[in-house]
């Protein structure tokens, strides 16, 4: 099988660590990006590096029309899309509900919810019309917050997690007779840049005394959970949730 796979905001944190290390496992990666060309370039080449095979596509998948533009590329370029991993998001500064404009909870909802469901459509395509469908997977990338609810902090962001929860599980039941599995991994406090979008850069150092495990988790911890269940190691798991959180 030609396994290839698009790994959805690659170009820096668990995406950056999914690609590199799917590339190991001998997929060819779609690297998808939507500002930072220099930090996607550095994904790519390590990968290259490395004797993978990759390849690089700027879209803003919160654009639809750009999402069918990226599969049909990705197509052409690599060959027919065989598993996807949905981790693309956004987070906002630090802020309580009542403070909350419906401009800024729609954009949070908008760039985290919307591209998956999109995402998965295109992939989902992809899978029947060109591969064995159960040898097929997707992987959604929520977070412990869609548990834990982020107050004082990221509601918003929290529940558009849950939302992607929920997909989760709905997606994998629609989808499993044709074979195809769709699972979850929901990170807690990881060591990646999110944390400086939302207005705290040093947040996993505050709060890392406070979890069972005593420490914070890397994106390279997320990502080999993420490829065990790409992986035909993980053929009888479809609707299932992986949490990253350090016991949290």
């Amino acid at each position: 099988m030609n396994k290839v796979v698009l790994v959805t905001g690659a170009s820096r944190g668990i995406g950056a660590a999914s690609a590199i290390k799917l590339a190991t496992l001998g997929y060819k990666v779609a690297i998808n990006y939507k500002e930072d060309s220099h930090a996607a370039g550095q994904v790519k080449e390590q990968i290259l590096s490395m004797g993978g095979q990759a390849a690089i596509f700027q879209t803003d998948i919160s654009d639809e029309d750009a999402v069918v533009a990226l599969f049909a590329n990705i197509k052409s370029e690599l060959g027919p899309l065989s598993h996807l991993v949905n981790n693309v998001g956004i987070l906002k500064p630090q802020m309580r509900v009542e403070q909350m404009s419906a401009e800024r909870i729609n954009s949070v909802l908008m760039h985290n919810v919307t591209p998956y469901f999109i995402c998965a459509r295109e992939a989902i395509k992809q899978f029947k019309a060109h591969h064995e469908a159960s040898q097929c997977a997707i992987v959604n990338v929520s977070s412990a917050a869609s548990r834990l609810g982020a107050a004082n902090e990221y509601v918003d962001y929290a529940a558009s997690k849950g939302a992607i929860d929920s997909f989760t599980t709905g997606l994998s039941l629609e989808l499993a007779a044709s074979g195809i599995r769709v699972n979850c991994v929901r990170p807690g406090c990881i060591y990646t840049d999110i944390h400086r979008d939302g207005g705290e850069p040093d947040r996993v150092e505050r709060l890392a005394s406070l979890l069972p495990l005593g420490r914070g988790g890397t994106s390279e911890e997320v990502a080999n959970a993420i490829a065990w269940l790409l992986s035909e190691e993980a053929s009888y798991v479809t609707g299932s949730f992986i949490d990253l959180a350090g016991g949290k």
